[in-house]
């Protein structure tokens, strides 16, 4: 019964638990700002990620697209890994330069 518990996770959570990103407040932030959308729609903090779904996350003057593997509360590093495959990673021209 607890399997079936964690096939879903805050987004803003998974961020942080795969360590794609630092802090889960970075997570939240960019997801208030419409930074992150999850296969396709902008989505807010709170919103549940599921596997196979793909996460985007515009940061900076990067896109980085994942698949969502796994959703699971990991504690070390190395499995943290398992949990997503980088589906591409872009890097957005600035249009001002």
């Amino acid at each position: 019964m607890k399997q079936e518990r964690q096939e879903r996770m805050r987004i803003d959570k998974y961020l942080k638990v795969s360590r794609i990103l630092k802090r889960r407040t970075v997570s939240k932030e960019l997801a208030l700002n419409e930074r992150i959308e999850i296969n396709g729609r902008v989505v807010k903090p709170s919103h549940e990620v599921n596997p196979g779904d793909i996460v985007a996350i515009t940061f900076g003057n990067r896109r980085l697209e994942v698949r969502v593997l796994s959703v699971q509360d990991v504690k070390r590093k190395q499995e943290a890994a398992d949990l997503y495959e980088i589906v591409s990673e872009t890097r957005i021209e600035d249009p001002a330069s």
